[in-house]
């Protein structure tokens, strides 16, 4: 296996051509093309991804490690699939649709300003999370640990506090509904 550092990749359509296995670290790939395609068994540390698009990329057994995704498109991603020994990584203004991290541990994971529409969290542990300015809409959290995470800016959420560990998680009193959905109460 190859090993990449401070290397630059920039608009490059990966769904024709794979990206060559190798330990990838401090690179930043830029406006980058993944979709479809193969980025299983590859090792990213201190990596930058910015607006690519990685939508129903394979990741299995791919090392993510001090990784930042900004402005991408990651629908449809199974982060489960990925290898999770020192598994770290951030998203700022991502669309995460249909992405799954179940049964991750994630603790003071940040996403912020995403869309985290249908994503899967069931069984993740997301210990002091950060989901500043997400939408959370028809997102599944069951059986999650969401202990100290903050919600207080996220919309949109679902969560049954009889089916989730929220001990010490924020929400603002607009947020509260998304707590008591299956109660059919309106808080108004």
């Amino acid at each position: 296996m190859d090993f990449i550092t401070d290397r630059t990749f920039k608009g490059i359509d990966y769904t024709q051509q794979k990206l060559p296995k190798g330990e990838y670290e401090q690179c930043t790939f830029e406006g980058c093309d993944f979709s479809d395609g193969y980025l299983d068994n590859q090792h990213f540390m201190e990596c930058t991804f910015i607006d690519c698009n990685l939508s129903n990329a394979n990741l299995a057994h791919t090392v993510f490690k001090e990784v930042v995704f900004a402005h991408c498109k990651l629908v449809g991603l199974k982060f489960e699939e990925c290898n999770d020994f020192l598994m770290d990584f951030s998203f700022k203004d991502c669309d995460l649709q249909l992405a799954s991290f179940y049964g991750l541990s994630l603790k003071k994971q940040e996403f912020d300003t995403c869309k985290l529409i249908k994503t899967d969290f069931s069984e993740a542990q997301l210990i002091a999370a950060s989901f500043a300015h997400c939408d959370l809409k028809q997102a599944l959290f069951f059986n999650t640990d969401l202990s100290n995470a903050d919600f207080r800016t996220a919309q949109n959420f679902g969560i049954d506090p009889e089916q989730n560990r929220l001990k010490k998680a924020r929400f603002s009193k607009e947020g509260l509904h998304g707590l008591l959905q299956k109660h059919d109460i309106q808080v108004v």
